[in-house]
């Protein structure tokens, strides 16, 4: 059984590329769906991914079932409400169990219905250490590090604008690009999701991270500053590609800041993006850690 859920996802990438050519991205994404039932029927011809469908349902983004009867015959489920990029990472993040967890429906009890993964278990990884593995995998299959790196440098800065379109290259959404953006840039960022004038969570690069540029949630969310694009209520091209904010906006710096609404889902990305590298800070003790782990840990 593959315990990494990285080399899981680049074994198949290594596949895609020999296939399709290293530039396939150029082509369109991936076809995870076909995907899902070719290859599951390749490492597991007995036991495999039998269907990818479309369900109405309540309270879960996606849902990897098994069969009743041996050899089991598994199935994929997804919201049918969800737009196909968010299609796309749900039905990644299913076969990532199913890969790297579907032992567990027979070892664990917990398991032998299957697994039902919440909106923020498939996008962000939150709940149990499988639904990380699961999100982990999806991101490595559907936007591969060596291809994000030649559209977007690890020492560039970016837009959301630009974002948006390595979103569209890989088929996922704006979140899920920003996000994978993030774990490999060596620029000062920090990216935010909020409703309602409260942050839900906010993740920072490893840069901005080292130089104090997070935020911290206890027991209460964050109230969004009053000068913020998303308290502002700014919804335009300007606040998608960018606008200066002076310092004491967000931080003792200046810091541009973009922002883009979605009224489908109800919440606002706010992407801050600094100058320079910054210091490195000496924290006594363990690291903070930012809003988006704590935020998740909990839940």
């Amino acid at each position: 059984m593959i315990r990494s859920p990285r080399r899981a996802a680049n074994d198949i990438t290594q596949i895609l590329n020999m296939v399709y050519g290293a530039d396939r991205f150029d082509r369109g994404p991936v076809d995870v769906e076909n995907l899902a039932m070719e290859y599951s029927r390749q490492i597991s011809p007995t036991e495999y991914i039998d269907r990818v469908v479309a369900e109405e349902l309540d309270g879960c983004e996606g849902v990897l079932i098994p069969g009743v009867n041996r050899p089991r015959k598994w199935a994929v489920m997804y919201d049918k409400k969800q737009n196909p990029g968010r299609r796309a990472y749900t039905v990644a993040h299913e076969l990532g169990h199913f890969i790297l967890h579907r032992h567990l429906v027979d070892q664990v009890g917990d398991f032998d219905g299957g697994f039902y993964c919440s909106k923020d278990a498939v996008e962000l990884g939150a709940g149990t250490n499988i639904e990380h593995e699961a999100n982990l995998f999806a991101a490595t299959l559907l936007m591969p590090f060596d291809d994000f790196r030649k559209i977007i440098p690890s020492d560039q800065k970016t837009t959301l604008s630009r974002l948006g379109e390595a979103a569209t290259r890989y088929g996922v959404s704006l979140t899920a690009a920003t996000l994978r953006w993030l774990e490999y840039t060596t620029a000062r960022a920090l990216v935010i999701s909020s409703t309602d004038g409260f942050a839900l969570w906010a993740k920072p690069s490893a840069a901005a991270l080292r130089s104090g540029r997070f935020i911290r949630t206890k027991n209460e969310m964050f109230e969004m500053p009053e000068g913020s694009l998303a308290v502002q209520n700014i919804n335009s091209e300007d606040a998608i590609l960018g606008v200066r904010q002076p310092e004491g906006v967000w931080f003792p710096e200046a810091v541009t800041e973009m922002c883009m609404k979605t009224e489908r889902y109800g919440f606002e990305l706010t992407l801050l993006v600094f100058d320079g590298s910054g210091p490195a800070l000496q924290f006594e003790g363990d690291e903070p850690e930012d809003t988006f782990a704590q935020f998740f840990k909990s839940r």
